[in-house]
């Protein structure tokens, strides 16, 4: 083992292989979410349970604020559960000094896919955060999934020792947790991504125009189990990511629309406001210059 013969780096370099192949268990977790990885409704539920809690994911939880993000994607109206919150350039340029600090605090790419991702996978999801009235599966199905973590954590502690446990797992899930959001990110935060208000807002015109195609290398297609194909996932969500590529086949028109490639991609981490008035995704810098140039009422 690496870390018996002080190669820890080792360990760091194998961490990342194994952070994609647990993003892969997350994406099977997705589809049995959606009911469409198995055919039969109990096996993707249980399998979406069990794969949750390798993934950190309560599945009932998150199944829930899934299918509430696929009804309000891309809809100004309807923001803030499930998706990466974001602010028009007028709602940010009304803020508090303290809050504009606040949100691009929130919007840094270091919180954004490292202190975010953590605080999402290793304490958000401990409690059905934001679903504390919706009854009491959310609550069942979150702290049964916390009860297996704590079992299968504290077995592997006891098999191989406390210190190696958390030197090779919490690389692994951290990376795993940075994917996934960096995933989820570009899939509603790209040049080209459409919103709405809730008066003009339709469930195809958000699949198509607020999703994008991340046009991926096929080793990573596979291990992100086709999700880059977000536009077609969010049209018909029932079908698995195995079938996905194949709608690109039967339907080659479907392959330029919202198309980013992994180059591409890059450049949307500064996109991180919604002008209104320009239809399109800004950067802080081109919100304040619009400001300036507007000037005072």
């Amino acid at each position: 083992m690496a870390l018996d013969r002080g190669r820890y780096w080792l360990t760091l370099l194998l961490a990342l292989p194994t952070a994609c192949f647990l993003v892969r268990l997350f994406m099977i977790q997705h589809d049995c979410g959606h009911g469409s990885f198995f055919r039969n409704r109990w096996l993707n539920d249980w399998i979406g349970r069990a794969l949750g809690v390798l993934t950190f994911t309560p599945y009932d939880y998150w199944k829930r604020s899934h299918t509430i993000h696929h009804a309000t994607s891309g809809n100004l109206g309807r923001r803030g559960t499930g998706d990466i919150w974001t602010l028009t350039v007028r709602e940010y340029l009304s803020r508090s000094a303290l809050g504009r600090l606040a949100y691009r605090a929130y919007r840094n790419p270091i919180v954004m896919f490292g202190v975010g991702p953590a605080y999402q996978f290793f304490l958000q999801h401990r409690l059905p955060v934001g679903q504390m009235r919706a009854g009491w599966r959310p609550w069942v199905g979150t702290l049964s999934t916390n009860a297996a973590i704590a079992l299968l954590a504290g077995f592997m502690m006891w098999l191989m020792g406390v210190g190696p446990f958390l030197a090779v797992h919490l690389p692994v899930t951290l990376l795993a947790a940075s994917i996934g959001v960096w995933l989820f990110y570009v899939q509603h935060q790209f040049e080209d991504v459409a919103w709405a208000s809730d008066g003009d807002w339709t469930h195809l015109e958000a699949a198509l125009r607020g999703s994008s195609h991340y046009d991926l290398p096929a080793i990573l297609r596979w291990l992100t189990a086709n999700i880059g194909v977000h536009h077609v996932h969010h049209i018909a969500s029932r079908i698995p990511s195995y079938r996905l590529a194949q709608v690109l086949r039967d339907y080659p028109e479907l392959r330029r629309i919202g198309r980013v490639t992994l180059g591409q991609s890059l450049r949307s981490i500064h996109l991180t406001l919604w002008d209104e008035a320009r239809q399109k995704l800004v950067t802080f810098r081109d919100a304040a210059r619009g400001s300036r140039q507007v000037g005072p009422e």
